[in-house]
């Protein structure tokens, strides 16, 4: 009976290294973004929501759905493409007005839109671009509605 030995003792070594040159690259990532302040100035994401539809050729009704930080917004600001567009609040809150094409949609009464509140654009453009940015209670400002309709 022959036997035969094969050599395996390079696969270890092989293996050992790519594991040691992986650690290192990542610990050098982790340690960079520490150093450099990636990691620090990041804001955090608000959690909220609105709906748009077009209910007729002129008018376009947006309607706050809430969300996880729902107890935090304070107001929405609408920009809506169209010099003419108009916008008129139905429930839930008031609106301020601002220049053409601009409103903002607040609460009623306390520092908290309510959820469900609605507002109804009029003359708007066939082809409106939306956008609403949510100003909330503690001062941060987030994009909640851009949108083509």
């Amino acid at each position: 009976m022959v036997f035969t030995r094969k050599n395996e003792e390079a696969v270890s070594p092989v293996i050992g290294v790519i594991l040691m040159v992986a650690i290192t690259v990542i610990l050098a990532a982790v340690i960079a973004a520490f150093v450099f302040g990636m990691a620090g100035n990041i804001q955090k994401t608000k959690v909220v929501a609105a709906t748009e539809h077009r209910t007729n050729s002129n008018n376009v009704t947006i309607t706050y759905q809430g969300g996880q930080d729902a107890g935090t917004l304070g107001s929405i600001f609408f920009t809506v493409g169209g010099a003419n567009a108009t916008m008129t609040v139905p429930s839930g809150g008031t609106y301020k007005a601002g220049g053409q094409g601009t409103e903002t949609l607040m609460p009623t009464s306390g520092s908290v839109l309510p959820v469900g509140a609605t507002c109804i654009i009029t003359n708007a453009p066939t082809t409106s671009h939306v956008v609403g940015v949510g100003q909330f209670t503690d001062g941060s400002t987030q994009v909640i509605v851009d949108t083509t309709i």
